[in-house]
């Protein structure tokens, strides 16, 4: 059915038939995009006409036109879209009459159930609330004449154009402070793993800010890319309607492969991603744009002036040098007049460097001349020193860094530096612990790192390590041995020696190293420690790869770094520069126990009961001369026998505490003392939130747990199910396995599973089968995901034989299920 036929179809039927073309149309599977956008207006227009036809000719009315605004206006119709119309009239007919028209025309709407947006008002009263309210305004700008006295929609077309551009110099700021609240509130488009394809900044809200000031005559933004990302977010948000059958803007999760599967691509992560990329083309014109206004606009209010100080004369913009070939200009860093970047091929990096150095952003007109002579020179390969030097200076500038990489990126010129970055480039990571696209997280990660270049010899090679180490992600397989391969390609290229490249290369390799292992891994093990010494080799490399670490969490957000993570992985790195500088760690089993385990052993053997201990740990005083805390340590002594961790486990879980990491150690006291083994557990432990339980409340508990009067998998399995879940998203199932950890003490099981109340206590119970005995736990917990992992031995405290290690982490796993 054509266009034509759909049309007469809702002429031919009235409202009935109006919802059966309309319905007809958005089932069209050979139309959709714009195509289907404006024929879904052209059906509305037409059933809309003959409603207000039927009207004003009923009541017998002059002077009146139905008018769309808004998104309607402008000709595009989503499958949900609400209906913005003004009814406009000149105030000629009766008020009575007015309403009847109108109630005409909304009541038919709303009995099909389509939203609606409407107002009445004269040209002089429209006006007026243009002036008062910014929206509206706004909206009046796309105003179209759907049905009705056409010669009044110009008027007021032409009066409220002429209002915008006479009001602009007030209005402008205030629509980009109106722009900015709103990308607080919801965010940035291009980043955001649920994104608001309207609201959130990048989104169509911003596309129809960027209308509005090229109307007010006073900037324009960039085109290139705009009107082609423009249509992306409206394909995707009527794929988004139509899969959803709601008139939402925000691409849920549960949604977003059926989004994709509609518009014809791979899967969720290439809808994203074509998300990503119209975002970001729009945030970009966004920034530039708004700069160009206030450019304008400060020029226009220092004109007077400037005039007057001048004797008449016009004021020429001082230009300031900031290094070979690049000066600022206005607030902006622009090529000077003897720049020849067809002839330095250096000249890109240069002034990138100089603009981040200065923290001004780059002209776009600059960063276009740039790509342009790039295209036509590029850098030698490998890069000379110069150039090399200037990366540097670029990644080590701080926050400033982003904006000018962005504005690189946004004119290609970052892929013609580094081609492999364009496997990363607004890649998604669908992990809640990660803020960003793999690509800002790299820039983001050098920016952490430019606040650490104090701590190491080498800056450089941190920098360029902490831009590259996520750079495999763009790959199939193991992200950080690809990145490794594409660190040393990268690394030679921009001009490093052998020996650096070796460095930047094992950083990329093993920047995930130090905390796994201070995380998942008992540091008291030797094998633990020799283990990293061996990978990293040297002093230097050790220093480097902690600085890398702690940037990287930094920058992946904030559940990804805590002052309790950080003590962890100090402590590793001082225990592994002790052994690269030659001292060999005791055995663990030398070591005595404190004296305060001691004490609790000798309490809870004279009593038969459990005893604790509850405090606060702090690492050294931070700046400010405060000590931090970093955890809570929970200690217990009881008799030896089974079931206890399970027991402790579950009842720190009732009382809403998460388990850091738990050591379990046996302790024979003296005969003199008293006869029988103590249990001694050393457990770390952060309260979920609030305060943290008392400790006679946790004891009763504890005691309740272990003589069987606390069903605890009955009170976890309540919090279970009232723990909340993201509709339509299902777990993968737990995984349990056997590290290679070649550790002399102890059989390493790692369980990584969807985290949960007690799932540490469930991890417990499955243990109780099996005639083992776990030395101490490690507790890792990512977003969703939790990775714990347990020092087990058998009853003799020897490792397990490998076939017993694998049929206990079957059996574990299945447990687990």
């Amino acid at each position: 059915m054509t266009s034509v036929e759909v049309i007469n179809e809702a002429e031919d039927s009235g409202p009935s038939g109006y919802a059966a073309a309309r319905l007809r149309l958005l089932n069209e599977k050979e139309r959709s995009g714009p195509p289907r956008r404006a024929a879904l207006a052209r059906l509305t227009d037409e059933w809309l006409a003959a409603l207000f036809a039927a009207a004003v000719q009923e009541q017998e009315v002059r002077g009146a036109a139905l008018v769309a605004v808004g998104g309607y206006g402008r000709g595009e119709l989503s499958p949900r879209s609400d209906l913005d119309l003004l009814l406009l009239h000149d105030g000629s007919a009766s008020p009575a009459a007015v309403a009847a028209i109108a109630d005409r025309i909304w009541y038919p709407v709303w009995d099909l159930g389509l939203a609606l947006d409407h107002s009445v008002r004269t040209p002089a009263e429209a006006r007026k609330t243009a002036g008062e309210d910014l929206k509206v305004q706004l909206g009046l700008l796309d105003a179209r004449p759907v049905a009705g006295d056409l010669g009044l929609v110009a008027s007021l077309r032409t009066a409220v154009l002429a209002d915008w551009r006479n009001q602009a110099p007030r209005r402008l700021p205030e629509l980009d402070e109106l722009c900015r609240e709103r990308a607080a509130r919801q965010g940035e488009l291009q980043y955001l793993l649920e994104p608001d394809l309207k609201e959130a900044r990048g989104g169509l809200r911003d596309v129809t800010a960027l209308r509005a000031v090229a109307a007010s005559w006073l900037a324009d933004a960039p085109r290139e890319g705009l009107a082609e990302a423009r249509r992306t977010l409206l394909d995707v948000r009527d794929a988004l309607h139509l899969t959803t059958g709601r008139a939402t803007d925000r691409l849920a999760l549960q949604e977003q492969d059926q989004v994709a599967a509609a518009l014809g691509l791979l899967d969720a992560d290439a809808l994203l991603r074509q998300v990503y990329e119209a975002a970001r083309t729009v945030s970009y014109a966004t920034d530039v744009t708004w700069r160009e206004v206030g450019r304008v606009l400060r020029s226009r209010a220092a004109r007077p002036r400037l005039r007057a100080m001048l004797g008449g004369r016009a004021a020429q913009p001082e230009r300031t040098p900031l290094a070979e070939g690049v000066v600022e200009l206005d607030g902006e860093v622009v090529l000077a007049r003897t720049a020849r970047p067809e002839r330095d091929p250096v000249l890109p990096l240069r002034a990138a460097a100089a603009a981040a150095q200065s923290g001004l952003p780059i002209s776009r007109h600059a960063v276009r001349r740039l790509g342009e002579a790039m295209n036509a020179r590029p850098l030698p390969v490998p890069w000379p020193a110069e150039a090399r030097e200037e990366l540097v200076t670029l990644l080590g500038a701080g926050e400033p860094t982003v904006a000018v990489w962005e504005a690189l990126e946004a004119e290609g010129l970052i892929t013609r530096l580094v081609p492999d970055w364009e496997r990363v480039r607004c890649r998604p990571q669908r992990n809640a612990v990660h803020t960003w696209t793999v690509d800002r997280h790299l820039v983001e990660t050098a920016v952490k790192a430019s606040e650490l270049t104090r701590h190491v010899g080498r800056p450089d090679l941190l920098l360029v390590a902490a831009l590259l180490h996520d750079i495999g992600k763009g790959w199939p397989g193991d992200h950080s041995v690809a990145g490794e391969t594409i660190a040393r390609d990268v690394a030679t290229r921009i001009g490093f020696d052998r020996a650096d490249v070796g460095v930047v290369a094992t950083l990329v390799r093993h920047h995930l190293l130090l905390v796994d292992t201070a995380t998942r891994r008992d540091l008291d093990d030797p094998a633990t420690v020799a283990s990293v010494a061996s990978v990293v080799g040297s002093a230097s490399t050790l220093e480097l790869l902690h600085a890398l670490t702690e940037a990287d969490a930094l920058a992946t957000g904030p559940a990804a770094w805590s002052s309790w993570r950080g003590s962890l992985v100090a402590d590793l790195v001082r225990r592994v520069a002790a052994l690269l500088a030659g001292d060999v760690p005791d055995e663990p089993d030398q070591a005595a126990p404190s004296a305060e385990q001691e004490r609790l052993a000798i309490e809870a053997l004279r009593t038969g009961e459990p005893v604790l201990t509850l405090h606060t740990q702090h690492e050294t005083p931070a700046e400010d001369g405060r000590p931090e805390p970093v955890g809570v340590e929970l200690l217990i002594a009881l008799p030896d026998q089974p079931g206890v961790l399970p027991a402790v486990a579950g009842v720190l879980a009732l009382h809403r505490l998460t388990v850091r990491a738990a050591d379990l150690r046996s302790i024979e006291l003296p005969s003199e003392v008293g006869d029988g083994a103590v249990l001694v557990l050393n457990w770390r432990v952060a309260a979920e939130y609030g305060s943290l339980p008392q400790a006679v409340r946790l004891r009763a508990d504890l005691v309740r747990a272990l003589d069987g009067s606390l069903d605890i998998p009955g009170r976890l399995a309540e919090r279970e199910a009232a723990y909340p879940r993201r509709r339509g998203v299902k777990a993968p199932p737990p995984r349990v396995t056997v590290a290679p950890t070649g550790s002399r003490l102890a059989t390493v099981i790692e369980v990584r599973a969807q985290d949960a109340p007690g799932l540490l206590h469930r991890i417990g119970r499955a243990l109780e089968g099996a005639t083992v005995r776990v030395r101490s736990a490690h507790v890792s917990t990512l977003g969703a995901n939790a990775v714990d992992t347990l020092y087990v031995t058998d009853a003799d405290g020897s490792p397990l034989p490998d076939g017993e290690a694998r049929q206990l982490a079957e059996v574990m796993e299945e447990a687990l299920r």
